[in-house]
């Protein structure tokens, strides 16, 4: 009998010490956990809270003012127009190349994958300076284009063009590894009942992943209104033209004019929170369905 006490009594021992061995002293979380939070605080927090105290020190009357000036407004409106455009084109793209990548195998596939993660490997600016050595006045294809009429150097179609490829990567690498984790055994059978192939995509595929492709495109959605560098380049910075939200910010401060300045911020703050809410919701979406699945 004591053989046996000692043998069913063993594993709760080993238990109990393995339980021990892997979990961290209670000073070494609460350091852990401090120190993230001065991090958050120094590095998040802080930050946002001077953007909106500078914003709304004056009053919203000041703050209404500052957004409603003409070329505040002509900016927040370029910036949403260029998202506009923007965001749609690279769902088009992501979902192609993520369909194209995770149910066929073809000669150059890693090339390709390799080719989508470009825009994160080249720095803002080098992009701006890429786009203007070919459609500059002086660029590769500036006197075609200076024949034809066409500028997109210092106007609407050069800053569209290069924040498409700089939010490029985003839609495209959210649905490539959950099209991959799905397989296309459902797209098979769907093809083999008959169903054409853009019935397959709108009834079988699209269902699949739409939660993904939602979240691929509000990350697209946030770079896209604040990206700055490649822009900056690009755009000319035209005041009432060629500038968005973040080269109007940059004007604004310049010129001294601190308040309006963290106006057009707040609202671009405001924006980024926004986006933030809808991607914390969809992770909860996201995890509640695993755990009910």
């Amino acid at each position: 009998m004591s053989t046996v006490t000692n043998a069913s009594a063993l594993p709760l021992d080993r238990s109990g010490l393995w339980r021990r061995a892997t979990e961290e002293p209670q000073w070494v979380r609460r350091t852990l956990i401090g120190t993230t939070l001065v991090f958050l605080s120094m590095f998040l927090i802080l930050p946002l809270v001077v953007v909106l105290y500078g914003a709304f020190e004056q009053g919203l009357k000041v703050w209404f003012a500052a957004i409603n000036e003409p070329d505040a407004a002509a900016s927040i409106r370029l910036t949403l127009l260029v998202v506009a455009i923007v965001v749609p084109i690279n769902v088009v793209f992501g979902v192609a190349v993520a369909w194209a990548i995770a149910k066929f195998e073809f000669r150059g596939k890693t090339i390709l994958i390799s080719m989508i993660d470009m825009p994160f490997a080249i720095s803002p600016v080098v992009v701006g300076l890429i786009f203007v050595i070919l459609f500059g006045s002086q660029g590769w294809l500036g006197n075609w284009l200076s024949a034809h009429d066409l500028r997109i150097i210092y106007a609407v179609p050069g800053i569209i063009i290069v924040i498409a490829f700089g939010t490029l990567p985003f839609i495209a690498r959210e649905l490539i590894p959950l099209m991959q984790q799905q397989g296309k055994q459902e797209e098979e059978a769907s093809l083999t009942l008959g169903a054409s192939g853009w019935k397959t995509f709108w009834y079988v595929t699209l269902p699949n992943i739409k939660w993904g492709l939602l979240y691929g495109v509000i990350l697209c959605n946030a770079r896209a209104m604040g990206e700055f560098g490649a822009v900056a380049v690009v755009s000319g910075r035209i005041r009432g033209e060629t500038n968005t939200m973040p080269l109007h910010i940059e004007v604004l401060y310049n010129e001294y004019m601190f308040t309006a300045a963290f106006a057009v911020s707040s609202l671009l703050t405001g924006l980024a929170l926004v986006t933030i809410a809808i991607k914390s919701f969809i992770e909860w979406h996201e995890n509640r369905n695993r755990v009910t699945a």
